[in-house]
């Protein structure tokens, strides 16, 4: 498949400029000011008035549903095939949460094939928050050598779910975690849920300062509700996570800070999409529960445009280049340029999100599905 992308602006050398995409398959073959040819059965996609930006990359979504803390009844559905297509997320990773137990390591990987299978770009992580860590071959360092999409394992510290590890169990799975990365040329990352625990951070640290796992290879989320822990965490040289909630621009306050203070790069974004929001109380009795939405990346990047004042191409980079390069996949994933995933979002004058491609294959066009969403209404 040819596709011809026209009338289009991308940021370009520091400037947004008129651009024109050639993308040959599922690469970005030329990008120009002006791209003059024709093939049988090319697409043209008239992008006239509209900007064109990398596809969002999601580190944390609970692609088979999460939940089920108050019961059977609270757990979350899992994500539908159409939810990150009109997220605009392209490449998304996968992890179980709270419930290791009715949900499988299996399942997750046969989702996370699902959505390869449609033409999206997805990964998952082994384990759950519960250790020894839930896994398909029996061992956290099988499975990410020997399971094509697994890439890292997910744990979760500083929570009263979790399972209160001390810090020997975390270096041991963090070394495996890293040592499986080395042998299959993937990350190999722990992934962290982290919780509102008196801890904190506080285990990370000590285990960066005390033993040769590198900060790359721990990866603790939800940091929103630790500010200051997230921003010596970054100026560390680790990645800081922070999770996109309902409210988008209370998340793009935080957000917005983060960006002003910690090093270049080494800000995030992930949704939580399809996982479980409780609330509890002082007695850690849940008084409520919600749910979190992959639309929530979108609509945090609007709110640090509109309300917060960044620049596009700032507001979209903890969703893009800096996942992109934290997860390995930098520049096949994460920017718009020759030989790049052609991974594209096509905004209007409101940001809205108007055509999405993954791959090369044009999944959203004027925010109609243009494949196939089975058991969809």
């Amino acid at each position: 498949m040819i596709t011809l992308v026209k009338n289009t602006r991308v940021f370009q050398d520091g400037a947004w400029r008129d651009a024109e995409l050639l993308i040959a398959g599922e690469k970005i073959e030329t990008v120009a000011r002006k791209i003059d040819c024709s093939f049988p059965g090319m697409e043209i996609i008239d992008a006239e008035g509209m900007r064109c930006i990398p596809g969002y990359l999601d580190q944390h979504a609970h692609i088979t549903g999460g939940g089920g803390e108050g019961g059977f009844a609270n757990q979350v559905p899992p994500l539908k095939a159409s939810a990150p297509v009109r997220a605009g997320v392209t490449t998304l990773v996968g992890l179980l949460g709270t419930d290791g137990t009715t949900r499988s390591v299996e399942s997750l990987v046969a989702k996370t094939k699902a959505f390869n299978e449609i033409g999206l770009t997805a990964f998952c992580l082994t384990g759950a928050y519960e250790f020894p860590s839930p896994t398909v071959t029996g061992s956290v360092k099988k499975d990410i050598v020997m399971i094509r999409e697994c890439i890292g394992v997910k744990i979760a510290i500083s929570d009263h779910r979790s399972m209160n590890m001390e810090k020997r169990d975390l270096v041991w799975l963090a070394s495996q975690a890293r040592q499986a990365g080395i042998l299959s040329g993937k990350p190999g990352i722990t992934h962290l849920h982290t919780g509102s625990g008196k801890a904190e951070l506080d285990m990370l640290f000590d285990i960066v300062e005390t033993t040769e796992i590198p900060i790359f290879n721990l990866r603790p989320t939800h940091l929103g509700g630790k500010f200051e822990a997230a921003m010596r965490w970054a100026n560390m040289g680790g990645y800081a996570d922070f999770t996109c909630g309902n409210e988008h621009a209370e998340t793009a306050e935080i957000v917005a800070r983060a960006l002003e203070r910690a090093p270049e790069g080494l800000v995030t974004m992930s949704t939580d999409g399809n996982g479980s929001f409780p609330i509890w109380n002082e007695k850690k009795e849940m008084v409520g529960i919600g749910a979190g939405r992959i639309d929530n990346l979108h609509g945090v990047v609007k709110s640090l445009v509109l309300d917060k004042g960044l620049p596009l191409e700032e507001a979209i980079a903890p969703c893009t280049r800096n996942v992109a390069k934290a997860l390995g996949l930098y520049p096949q994933k994460g920017c718009i340029a020759p030989g790049s995933d052609a991974d594209l979002i096509l905004l209007d004058d409101a940001l809205s999100i108007d055509t999405v491609l993954a791959r090369g294959k044009t999944m959203l066009r004027h925010g109609a599905l243009r494949f196939r969403a089975n058991f969809e209404d």
